[in-house]
């Protein structure tokens, strides 16, 4: 895709990627409901504020594309993998050898991302940043071909669960809920429950690689994305039988939200509200089910760049940005609905950024390291006493 063609020609192709949206005059008028498809074939059902605010966004796309072909023409096409500091613990360890180009390169580069990958290098920014394109060139060139061969007609739980959620994952999108996508799909998905047989195939998994597989085009990088992500990127045993690692970022996430946003949470722990009823999908499926898809890819962009953070950061800029309207609910339904209604129109992406980084303020994967640890035991022996008590059971049923 990047290597005959030109800067013009993928600037082009950029900007026929973002078609303006325009309503009808009676739409206008009347504020009806319009529905469209969006960059990545998703139906999106909103009013004429929705369509201008997407206009505008992929304006700004534009924009930021602009400023992304003048970099690679001034700096080189790869000018993004020079040495990169992503935290400043990161920065003080390198200090010695990191010249002050690199630096600057480290500060520019965090900046546009947050800004956003112009998605034509989206692909290729993603599978280099993230560490897919390294972990991808310690196997044999045909690993990924090999694996969905030798697997091929093997039947396991993880498979079974796998056939049955694939017309359940984004039902109705035009490629992924054809026999073709499906097909595309369960290869990917199968292929990695049986690289790592811990993980095998956690419900939410299915979401998650199929939004992959529409940005980077091709299974193998797809594949290559989703096991960089459980494997690097995200927390050990987030999906696992268990899903240990998933319950600790909620309890995680839950003093966060007491010490970021206190009047909500003070709120939410009166009404007896558990955050983890709608938190625990987003951390699952990395708010694909939940975020426009343009947003949940803006999120994916920092999250590969600077760690899971990201998802802390950006679930708590979703309570805060409704704290007024949630400090008036008084029932367990009204919060959930005021949330699903929240981050299903959230169309600006910088509008939700800039909640989660300047609003919320400074978090550093160290201390989330820390809480984790501290959560961990708790955790731990919870899942302990919940399987002695299975147990329990069915031993009494014998």
């Amino acid at each position: 895709m990047f290597g005959t063609q030109s800067k013009t020609d993928l600037a082009l192709e950029l900007q026929a990627q973002f078609p303006i949206s325009r309503p009808s005059i009676h739409s206008r008028r009347a504020n009806l409901t319009v529905k469209f498809q969006d960059l990545y074939g998703f139906t999106v059902e909103g009013n004429v504020d929705d369509v201008n605010v997407l206009n505008e966004v992929r304006e700004k796309v534009r924009e930021q594309g602009r400023v992304w072909w003048a970099l690679e023409a001034s700096k080189g096409a790869n000018w993004y993998l020079q040495p990169q500091v992503s935290s400043i613990s990161q920065a003080i360890v390198l200090k010695s050898s990191l010249k002050l180009s690199a630096l600057a390169n480290s500060v520019t580069l965090k900046k546009l991302i947050r800004k956003g990958i112009p998605p034509v290098l989206r692909p290729k920014v993603w599978f280099s940043l993230s560490g897919a394109a390294k972990k991808k060139s310690t196997v044999p060139e045909s690993y990924y071909n090999d694996l969905t061969k030798a697997v091929d007609g093997k039947v396991t739980p993880a498979t079974r669960q796998i056939d049955h959620d694939l017309p359940r994952t984004f039902p109705g999108h035009p490629w992924l809920d054809t026999p073709e996508g499906h097909a595309a799909l369960r290869r990917v998905l199968v292929g990695y429950s049986f690289r790592d047989s811990d993980v095998g195939y956690c419900q939410g998994l299915n979401y998650v690689a199929a939004l992959l597989l529409l940005v980077m085009k091709t299974e193998e990088d797809a594949f290559w994305m989703l096991a960089v992500l459980l494997e690097n990127v995200l927390v050990n045993d987030c999906y696992t039988n268990t899903l240990s690692g998933c319950h600790v970022e909620q309890r995680v996430f839950k003093d966060l939200l007491s010490k970021k946003c206190p009047r909500i949470a003070a709120h939410l722990e009166a009404l007896e509200f558990d955050v983890s009823l709608v938190a625990t999908e987003w951390f699952l499926c990395l708010f694909s089910k939940s975020l426009p898809s343009e947003t949940t890819l803006r999120v994916w962009d920092v999250l590969f760049y600077e760690g899971a953070k990201v998802l802390f950061h950006v679930a708590l800029a979703i309570f805060k940005m409704k704290e007024d309207e949630l400090l008036l609910t008084h029932q367990v339904g009204d919060i959930i609905n005021i949330l699903q209604r929240t981050t299903h129109h959230l169309f600006d992406p910088d509008e939700l950024l800039t909640v989660a980084f300047d609003k919320i303020g400074f978090m550093t994967t160290n201390t989330i390291s820390k809480q984790r640890k501290k959560q961990e035991p708790e955790v731990m022996k919870e899942l302990d006493q919940r399987l002695r008590r299975l147990n329990s059971l069915r031993t009494d049923d014998k």
